[in-house]
C-alpha cells in the first residue's frame, strides 16, 4: 500500500445518478428543505456536534459539498438533542450511511479546561452557548443513530474519532480506554483528512457493496475477527522484541527479480549449475501487518502503552506505513495505512464549492463565534511536519504539506470581496496549521516515502527539507495587491525556526502582514521540557526576534512579539518553570493568559504523562523516567510561575521559592521575582487564620423578636 501505487484521482469517479438534481443552495437540515429540492430521501446524512456553517473552514461543509459534487444527496443534522433518537430521524433514513463527527473540535477538549473544569461557552454553537453537545459526542451520536434506524451503516470520523482509533489514555477519566470503534459499534472509522476515503466508500456502497466487505481503503479502521492467512506479521506485543519475520530483500542484490522461479511450496527453485537453492518468497510491505500490544496489555502495563505509542508514530508516513492490528477482547481493530495526501489539483476544488460562507439560514441572526473569527480568513495549506509531541495536527492531518495553488487562493479572496457583504478589505489570516510551511516539501520524493522521522525540523532542520519561502512571499505580494484588499494579516502559528532560514520572508511578513502584534510559540526556554516537546531551543527565538525588531524599525512600525508558553508539560520541573519566569521578567513579558498542558488522546506527550516513559527513545523497562506534573497543586504552581506578576500568585510562589532555596528572589530589589509579604497581606492572612480557628456548622439566620439568632443545621 505504498504511495507509489496507482491512486484514483478524487474527482475521477462517475457521478451518482442524483447529480441531475442539481446543487443545493445550502445542504438541508429539515424535511421542508428536502422537499424544496425535490428529494424524497438523503443518500448520506452527516451528524455533527457543531452548528452547521457552510464555509470551507468547517469539516462538515467540505465533506458534505464534496459528496454533493459526486452526485450524492447530503443532509446535515447539527447539534441534535441526544436524549432520544427522535432528533436523528428528522431527515429520514439515509440510503447509504450516517457519517458521525464531533465537529471541528474534540468534544472533551471543547467542554473542559486543562484542569478538568467545565467551560461555560462553546465557540461552535450559536450565541456561544455551552452544553449543546454531549461528552464523547461520537459515541452518543452513533448509539442514537442505531436506535433511530437499525441496519444503516454508521461511519465515524473527524478529529475525535481519529485521535481514538486505537486504545488510548483518556485524561478526563484518567484511564486507558478502548478504541472508539468497539465502543461506538460503528461499521468503519475514517481518520485524518478523509476526502479520499469517504468518496470511495460512498461510491462502493452505492454500487451495492456491503460495508463489511470493504476492507482495503486507506485511512480507514474497522473491527474484524480472524486475520488473513496470506499476510506476514510482525509481532510487536512485547518491548522491542518483534517476532520472526522473513528478512527484507537485499536492495543491492544483482539477480533480477524476473529470474526468480518458485514451485507451489513458495520456495525459489532457481539456482546456479542446476543446484536447488531454497530462498523463501519475501512478503511485500503491503502484505505485512504489525501486531500491537492488545488493549488489555496496554491498560495493565504502562511500559507497553509507551511502546505502543512509539510503534504507532513510526508507522504514520503514507509512503511506508504498514497495517496496524490491535486486539480488543476476541476481536481486532484493523488500521489501514494513512491516506495518500491530496495533490494541489485535488485540493483546490475543495475551496471552490458553492459555499454560502455563513451559518445555515435556520439560525437566523444568532452569531456563531467560530465563524465570526474565521469568516475572512484563508486556509492555504494542510499538514505539519513539526511533530510537536503535545499537538494533534500531525496525527490528524499528517506530516506531508498539501498546498493550494496561488490561483485558487486568489480566487477565494476575490469571492470573499465580491460575495460577502460585510467584507471591508481586511483578510484576518492567510495561513493554515502553520503559517509558513506553504509548499515546503522534501527535496527527494523517494527519501520522503522512506523517511520515519517524527519531525523534519527537530533536533535540527533536515538537510533534505526544502526551506524556500519565495512561493509564500510571492503569494503575499499578489494577495495584498488585489483590488479591494486593504490589509492581509498572518495570524496562524508561525514556525520561527523555519522563518529565520529566509530573512527576506521575515522582512516581508514584518513590513506588511503584522497587525501590531505577532503571536509565536517558543513554548519554553529550558532544554529539558523542550526536548520532550520536540521544539527548538530558545536561541532560535532570539534570532527571530532580532530580525523582527530590525525589520519593524526599518518599516517605521512599533510592533511586538507575543510569545506563548506551556506550563506543566511532561519533563518540566519546578526549576524549569522558575527559570522561565526569570526569563519572562528579564524580557519584560507579562502573559495575560497561560496554557497548561492538556493530554489529548494518542499524542506522544500524553504517553509520557500517563506512563512516565519517553516514546521518542527506545523503550525499555528500565528506561529513565520522565517527570509528569500531575497534581493540581503542582499544576497551579507551574501556571503561577508564568503569571509571576499577578498578586494572587505571590503567596504560592513565595512558599515555593522558600522550599527551593531561592528566598533571594523574594523582595523589592531589581532581581526579585515577587515582593515581600505586605502589611495588608499579613492582615488578611491573620484574619483568615483567626476565622479558621473556629469553623461552625453551616448556619442560617432567622429574625426573632427584632434580633438575629444563629441556628445550627
Amino acid at each position: 500500500m505504498g504511495s507509489t501505487q496507482t491512486i484514483k484521482p478524487l474527482f475521477s469517479y462517475r457521478p451518482f445518478w442524483a447529480k441531475k438534481l442539481g446543487t443545493a443552495p445550502v445542504l438541508p437540515m429539515s424535511r421542508l428543505e428536502m422537499d424544496a429540492l425535490g428529494w424524497d430521501s438523503c443518500d448520506i446524512i452527516i451528524v455533527t456536534g457543531d452548528a452547521y456553517v457552510d464555509h470551507p473552514s468547517f469539516g462538515m461543509a467540505i465533506i458534505g459539498r464534496l459528496l454533493e459534487t459526486q452526485g450524492f444527496r447530503v443532509g446535515i443534522i447539527a447539534q441534535p438533542d441526544w436524549d432520544s433518537a427522535d432528533s436523528f430521524k428528522v431527515l429520514g433514513k439515509p440510503n447509504l450511511f450516517f457519517g458521525i463527527t464531533a465537529g471541528n473540535m474534540d468534544s472533551m477538549v471543547n467542554r473542559y479546561t486543562s484542569d478538568r473544569k467545565v467551560r461555560s461557552d462553546d465557540a461552535y454553537t450559536p450565541g456561544g452557548e455551552g452544553g449543546k453537545r454531549p461528552d464523547r459526542s461520537v459515541l452518543v451520536y452513533a448509539q442514537r443513530t442505531r436506535e433511530a434506524f437499525k441496519g444503516v451503516p454508521v461511519v465515524i470520523g473527524g478529529i475525535e474519532a481519529s485521535l481514538r482509533r486505537i486504545a488510548h489514555y483518556d485524561y478526563w477519566s484518567d484511564k486507558v480506554r478502548r478504541s472508539i470503534l468497539p465502543d461506538s459499534k460503528a461499521d468503519m472509522l475514517l481518520y485524518g483528512n478523509a476526502e479520499r476515503a469517504v468518496v470511495e466508500l460512498a461510491h462502493r456502497l452505492a454500487a451495492g457493496e456491503d460495508i463489511k466487505s470493504i476492507i482495503d481503503i486507506r485511512g480507514t479502521a474497522f473491527m474484524r475477527t480472524g486475520l488473513p492467512a496470506d499476510w506476514a506479521v510482525i509481532d510487536s506485543t512485547d518491548i522491542d522484541k518483534p517476532g520472526k519475520i522473513q528478512a527484507e530483500p537485499d536492495p543491492y542484490q544483482m539477480r533480477p527479480a524476473c529470474d526468480q522461479k518458485s514451485d507451489k511450496s513458495g520456495v525459489d527453485t532457481s539456482g546456479v549449475g542446476g543446484l536447488k537453492v531454497e530462498v523463501p518468497i519475501i512478503p511485500t510491505r503491503e502484505k505485512t501487518f504489525i501486531r500491537l500490544p492488545s488493549f488489555e496489555q496496554v491498560k495493565a502495563e504502562k511500559v507497553l502503552y509507551a511502546h505502543t505509542s512509539r510503534v504507532f508514530h513510526l508507522e504514520t508516513n503514507p509512503g511506508n506505513a504498514r497495517v496496524l492490528v490491535q486486539r480488543h477482547g476476541n476481536r481486532d481493530v484493523w488500521l489501514n495505512p494513512p491516506p495518500i495526501p491530496l495533490s494541489t489539483e485535488e485540493l483546490d476544488p475543495l475551496y471552490a464549492f458553492p459555499y454560502i460562507r455563513r451559518p445555515h439560514p435556520a439560525y437566523g441572526k444568532q452569531k456563531n463565534p467560530a465563524w465570526e473569527m474565521i469568516r475572512f480568513s484563508i486556509n492555504i495549506m494542510r499538514g505539519c511536519f513539526g511533530g510537536c509531541t503535545f499537538c494533534s495536527i500531525t496525527e490528524h492531518e499528517g506530516r506531508i504539506i498539501q498546498s493550494r495553488s496561488e490561483e485558487s487562493i486568489v480566487k477565494e479572496v476575490e469571492t470573499i470581496r465580491d460575495e460577502v457583504p460585510e467584507f471591508t478589505g481586511f483578510i484576518s489570516d492567510l495561513g493554515g496549521p502553520t503559517a509558513n510551511m506553504y509548499r515546503l516539501l522534501c527535496k527527494d520524493k523517494t527519501i520522503e516515502e522512506s523517511c520515519r522521522r517524527l519531525s523534519c525540523v527537530y533536533p535540527k532542520i533536515c538537510k533534505n527539507l526544502g526551506t524556500n519561502h519565495q512561493p509564500l512571499i510571492d503569494l503575499y505580494r499578489r494577495i495584498r495587491n488585489i483590488k479591494g484588499v486593504k490589509k492581509v494579516v498572518v495570524a496562524s502559528g508561525l514556525r520561527y525556526d523555519l522563518a529565520i532560514e529566509s530573512p527576506e520572508y521575515v522582512k516581508e511578513l514584518v513590513t506588511h502582514h503584522v497587525g501590531g502584534y505577532l503571536k509565536i510559540a517558543p513554548e519554553h526556554t529550558e532544554d529539558g521540557p523542550l526536548s520532550k516537546m520536540m521544539k527548538p531551543g530558545i536561541g532560535s527565538y532570539d534570532r527571530f526576534k532580532q530580525l523582527f525588531d530590525r525589520y519593524s524599525k526599518q518599516a517605521g512600525k512599533e510592533q511586538y512579539l507575543i510569545p506563548y508558553f506551556i506550563a506543566a508539560h511532561p519533563g518540566t520541573t519546578d526549576k524549569d518553570m522558575l527559570n522561565l519566569a526569570l526569563w519572562l521578567k528579564k524580557n519584560k513579558f507579562r502573559p495575560d493568559q497561560v496554557q497548561a498542558f492538556l493530554p489529548t488522546p494518542m499524542a506522544v506527550a500524553s504517553a509520557m504523562y500517563h506512563t512516565g516513559y519517553n516514546p521518542l527513545a527506545r523503550i525499555r523497562r528500565n528506561s529513565k523516567q520522565v517527570h509528569s506534573v500531575r497534581g493540581l497543586n503542582e499544576r497551579r504552581l507551574h501556571k503561577a510561575f508564568l503569571r509571576f506578576h499577578d498578586p494572587k500568585n505571590w503567596p504560592l510562589l513565595r512558599e515555593a521559592l522558600h522550599k527551593m532555596g531561592r528566598s533571594d528572589l523574594i523582595g523589592r530589589g531589581p532581581d526579585a521575582l515577587v515582593p515581600d509579604e505586605s502589611y495588608r497581606e499579613k492582615n488578611q492572612a491573620g484574619r483568615s487564620k483567626s476565622a479558621n480557628q473556629f469553623t461552625p456548622a453551616r448556619t442560617t439566620h432567622t429574625r426573632v423578636e427584632g434580633k438575629h439568632r444563629r441556628r445550627r443545621r
